[in-house]
């Protein structure tokens, strides 16, 4: 730890610095009353374009992004480059539909999706599923963020002998964000969220000027890492795609694409926005970002060519490739550059931690406490059950790093895009059409959840010995297919939800069964800032003093 001090002085004040700025968010365009999920979860949904750019760009690429996608690229190859693409192709996709998404909510005061799918539907049951999806997927996504500091802190020398001294830091970092995401809301991370991607932005722009000089050109860097590949047993893919990954690479960037914005996270950052023309112009620019991730990607080959060895794993025999970047940078930059580029890793996982834990939260109170424990809960009810719900949320977040294996938290994360994808014929084609019977959708949402998890059951992780749930791609050979092609699981089971739930809505409908209203017109689609009926229902913090 000694020949670290530097770094770990220049982390430490980092951090606290974005710490204090997270307290001070609660005065930061502060409202009369904190009470209300409309300012403590949504910020009061008053974002303009640059903050909501900066939110939802700390809320999509994490800690996690910037360590673990070069740790894939650097271990397995091309294949790792799948994020690129999907972070790409996601935002025409989703241009039209988030600003549906935005009217409807804003117009009807839903803070959640499952808050529109229960209107939209009439269906209680259909919203707590799309709820407790999105709960059970965040988890494991808030944990991973953990994993990010952790690879910082190993880098750093900052392990400790036994089991309290190795985690404490984790404990503290969490507690800090637990204290000021409870007291100032969605503000904090947006907030923080400036800091935090200014000081990647830096880090990354520095990197891939000045490391390719130090190792000797790029072209000496792809070199080195195709010699790696080539010389691998390993069936790795190299600095090319082979034969058999090409399916799972395109049906994983694809699936991937889509559940994006069914997180809960995602569609928090989206509602905090002031107005459609702020979701439209993000649209447009968040792309810079997948810009950022491609050369974050590269980073992976850069380790490669440094002779990077990444430090043990948490398994006797294994390594812990998530400390390959922290490694990297420790190497290569002066201290006092690495110590910046630590805290740009490290308050990454604030951001979407806080923006996540929210998230699982708002879910919470709207869609389980106040539908089936309190329907009478007032707004101040709800917060005050949502700050406290966030709070326990990142308990079990620490409790996944505390207990589990690491490498299973990123199983799970990756079973998460499984299962948050089964909202996507309720939440995103709800948005567009009503002609899906409630009933329906719950059997295409059990049908596909079920065949998902059948799936992920059948794979086994070779590097952790584990003979279950050890990845998201599924072998078609299973299927009877005589190749050794692999399929992301996620888009194989949305694709069976869907069919199924078409399916079902046509003999629902022929059997004449009832089904819910719908509590949205035409027009609730198209509405936006300044429109009378938008005005109606905006909470202001006039309103939410005499609700208390």
């Amino acid at each position: 730890m000694h020949d670290h001090i530097t770094e770990i002085v220049i982390f430490t004040v980092l951090f606290l610095l974005v710490s204090g700025m997270g307290f001070v968010a609660a005065r930061w365009r502060a409202p009369q009353d904190m009470l209300h999920l409309d300012e403590w979860g949504l910020g009061g949904r008053s974002f303009g374009a640059w903050i909501t750019w900066f939110l939802i760009g700390g809320d999509l690429y994490t800690a996690y992004t910037f360590v673990a996608v070069p740790a894939l690229i650097f271990g397995a190859g091309a294949a790792g480059f799948f994020a690129v693409p999907y972070t790409v192709i996601i935002y025409p996709m989703v241009f039209l539909v988030l600003i549906r998404l935005w009217s409807v909510s804003h117009r009807h005061g839903f803070v959640t999706p499952a808050d529109f799918v229960r209107t939209r539907f009439g269906s209680p049951t259909l919203a707590l599923l799309v709820a407790i999806t999105g709960i059970v997927a965040t988890m494991p996504y808030i944990a991973l963020q953990l994993v990010g500091i952790e690879a910082v802190l190993k880098a750093m020398g900052v392990t400790g002998e036994g089991w309290l001294a190795r985690h404490a830091p984790i404990i503290v970092a969490f507690a800090i964000l637990a204290a000021y995401t409870y007291q100032s809301g969605l503000r904090a991370p947006a907030l923080i969220a400036f800091v935090k991607d200014t000081l990647i932005y830096i880090v990354i722009l520095v990197a891939v000027l000045y490391l390719p000089y130090k190792l000797g050109g790029w072209g000496h860097i792809f070199d080195a890492a195709d010699a790696k590949f080539t010389a691998s047993p390993a069936p790795n893919d190299g600095i090319l795609l082979n034969a058999n990954n090409q399916l799972q690479y395109v049906t994983l960037a694809l699936g991937s694409a889509l559940a994006l914005f069914l997180y809960p996270h995602s569609i928090t950052g989206v509602l905090a926005s002031r107005n459609r023309t702020v979701i439209k112009r993000n649209m447009s620019a968040l792309p810079a970002y997948s810009l950022l991730l491609g050369l974050i990607a590269l980073l992976g080959y850069m380790a490669i060519s440094a002779g990077v060895k990444p430090l043990p794993g948490s398994r006797a025999g294994t390594v812990d490739s998530n400390t390959v970047v922290p490694l990297l940078f420790d190497q290569q930059f002066p201290a006092w550059f690495a110590g910046v580029a630590f805290a740009a890793i490290g308050i990454g996982a604030l951001v979407p931690a806080a923006i996540m834990s929210i998230a699982a939260a708002n879910l919470f109170t709207r869609n389980i406490y106040k539908e089936y424990l309190r329907p009478d809960a007032t707004p101040a009810q709800e917060a005050h059950v949502s700050k406290i719900t966030s709070l326990v949320v990142k308990i079990g977040a620490v409790a996944f790093i505390l207990f589990l294996d690491p490498q299973f938290s990123i199983d799970l994360q990756l079973i998460g895009g499984v299962i948050i994808l089964q909202t996507l014929p309720a939440v995103a084609l709800g948005l567009y059409t009503r002609w899906f019977h409630r009933g329906g959708l719950i059997a295409g949402w059990v049908t596909g959840m079920g065949l998902g998890m059948w799936m992920l059951y059948q794979i086994p992780n070779a590097a952790t010995g584990r003979r279950h749930f050890g990845g998201s791609a599924f072998p078609l050979s299973e299927f009877g297919f005589d190749t050794k092609r692999t399929i992301y699981v996620g888009l194989v089971a949305v694709l069976v939800n869907l069919l199924v739930a078409v399916v079902a809505t046509l003999i629902l409908r022929a059997t004449n069964t009832p089904d819910g209203a719908d509590g949205t017109v035409a027009d609730d689609y198209f509405a936006d800032e300044g429109d009378p009926r938008l005005e109606k229902t905006r909470v202001t913090p006039e309103a939410v003093g005499s609700s208390t």
